[in-house]
């Protein structure tokens, strides 16, 4: 069965490039294993760049790809992990064909399609068909948080419509549903969470909060 999960901050920080010890952000990556039952040896996770590369892992893989915002695999005790504060952790799967997917959406990538880009490739290289997935949002800026510029509100109104933005803040999370829905993703097949890493005082990471926070992750395996 496919497992996924979301961490927090009492699993503490996950991302080396934040300055935290290296060797303590190690041990937090080993301990996710004790605490949701996941092999972490073969972890596989990414240099994010707010791009829209997509890489396929496979057995000689690197464990951290370099120039990438989301990672597809069909190698079972293959961990792909996405390092979030604020953008969106989205995680794909599907069952039948055994395929799953770690995606990066932060606004960069939204307006770039990735986690669309990303549905096409599991297409694509591995035969899996659109019915047959499912995408799961984690928690992340929300619209009643994500200010941007008037020219950025502006862009999101002309590119993807007016309902996506309300004043200066827009909807990044029902950007990627509308890229998923048009995709053909069924609508019962998005989960998407409520928590806003920003105001809601939940255990996330937010850099709207505090510039030098720490990262929390989205982490999805096959058996």
């Amino acid at each position: 069965m496919i497992k996924y999960f979301f961490t927090t901050t009492q699993d503490k920080n996950i991302a080396f490039h934040v300055n935290d010890n290296i060797n303590d952000v190690k041990q937090n990556r080993l301990n996710l294993g004790a605490n949701y039952g996941v092999n972490m040896n073969n972890l596989r996770y990414m240099n994010q760049v707010h791009g829209c590369h997509i890489e396929v892992v496979t057995k000689k893989s690197k464990l951290c790809l370099d120039d990438c915002d989301a990672l597809i695999t069909n190698e079972p005790n293959t961990p792909l992990m996405v390092m979030v504060a604020d953008c969106i952790p989205i995680l794909l799967y599907d069952e039948k064909k055994s395929v799953i997917a770690a995606v990066h959406a932060g606004r960069n990538g939204s307006f770039l399609s990735i986690v669309e880009k990303t549905a096409l490739k599991m297409c694509k290289v591995f035969n899996c068909k659109v019915e047959d997935m499912t995408v799961v949002l984690g928690p992340s800026i929300q619209r009643c948080c994500y200010e941007v510029s008037q020219e950025m509100a502006n862009t999101v109104k002309n590119k993807f419509g007016k309902c996506y933005t309300n004043g200066r803040l827009i909807d990044l999370q029902g950007i990627n549903k509308k890229q998923l829905l048009d995709f053909g993703i069924l609508g019962e097949n998005i989960d998407i969470s409520s928590v806003c890493t920003k105001c809601s005082n939940k255990n996330y990471y937010s850099y709207r909060l505090n510039n030098h926070c720490g990262r929390f992750a989205g982490v999805i395996s096959l058996p």
